[in-house]
């Protein structure tokens, strides 16, 4: 579908100092908006924990800690990029850096090429394993940004590339990917399913009138009760995770939480009103403490 040209208006002529550049490029990678690191931070910190029975290294840790926020900030950066004749029909993006012209689209480009630059000069603290399973988490990132365009199905894209951070926990830890390693990557991936559709309801309407796809649109009045039986399976899957594991109740306890946070979402999106829809999106990182601290707790005094 062919859209028409968004007028550009630039917010600022002449030259622009650095520390005004600087606010900008903050603005083009969400520092302002640190939930897409959360969301990304807390599978890897279940895997991180998992692999290493509750005593995983602290500088694998780090690491893991570092590359995630360098990953989610260069995600925006090329998200941006892709989105840059997209995000100008859309109430909620319009005013995003490369859309209300504060950052150029080669600035975007150069700067998620430069923080997954970076974010790869952490892999060679971690084994070789780890550095070469990157490479798909990298390609799989790069192209989330593009899939709306082809498929109704980027959230599952996201998901992956999302969930790419599990196995590299388990092989950084353990070098080996054990079966359990496998099922926390399914559980995130379904988990990114559904708090992305939840994103992406919020938007379905300016979607609808300028073609972009998403699960939103393809679930359409059944949205709410396929992602309730996503969430239903994800909880499933972690439960396994806990048997595999041979975790305690404490870890079921943080389960049982983040069961309360999801039965909240549902009730809250009933009406799916983009307000509340936004709002369920972002309890999801409730969520995902919840299952953490249970995991923590669990280890820590078992």
């Amino acid at each position: 579908m062919t859209m028409p040209d968004v007028k550009i208006e630039k917010l600022r002529t002449g030259p622009v100092s650095w520390s005004e550049r600087l606010r900008r490029y903050a603005l083009l990678i969400r520092l302002h908006k640190p939930i897409g690191i959360l969301l990304l931070l807390w599978p890897s910190l279940w895997a991180l924990w998992v692999a290493g029975a509750g005593q995983p290294p602290w500088q694998i840790v780090l690491i893991f800690v570092a590359g995630v926020a360098l990953m989610r900030s260069a995600g925006c950066a090329i998200n941006d990029f892709a989105d840059r004749h997209i995000d100008g029909h859309v109430a909620r993006t319009r005013e995003r850096p490369v859309a209300s012209g504060l950052v150029s689209p080669a600035e975007a480009l150069g700067v998620f090429v430069i923080l997954s630059l970076i974010a790869f000069c952490l892999l060679f603290f971690l084994n070789w394993q780890t550095m070469a399973l990157s490479v798909g988490a990298a390609m799989l990132a790069a192209a989330y940004p593009f899939m709306k365009r082809y498929t109704h199905l980027p959230q599952v894209v996201l998901g992956a590339a999302f969930g790419w951070a599990v196995p590299m926990a388990f092989m950084a830890v353990t070098q080996s990917m054990p079966p359990v390693a496998w099922v926390i990557f399914a559980a995130t991936l379904l988990w990114a399913l559904i708090y992305d559709t939840q994103y992406a309801m919020v938007d379905r309407e300016d979607d609808l009138k300028i073609g972009v796809k998403s699960t939103a649109i393809l679930f359409g009045r059944h949205d709410l009760l396929i992602i309730g039986l996503l969430q239903v399976i994800m909880l499933l899957l972690l439960i396994l995770t806990g048997w595999m594991t041979e975790r305690g109740w404490i870890f079921y306890a943080g389960l049982l939480v983040g069961g309360g946070f999801f039965l909240y979402q549902q009730a809250i999106c009933r009406e799916r009103s983009p307000k509340a829809c936004f709002e369920a999106f972002l309890n999801n990182n409730h969520f995902g403490m919840a299952v953490f601290l249970g995991l923590l707790l669990d280890y820590a005094l078992a």
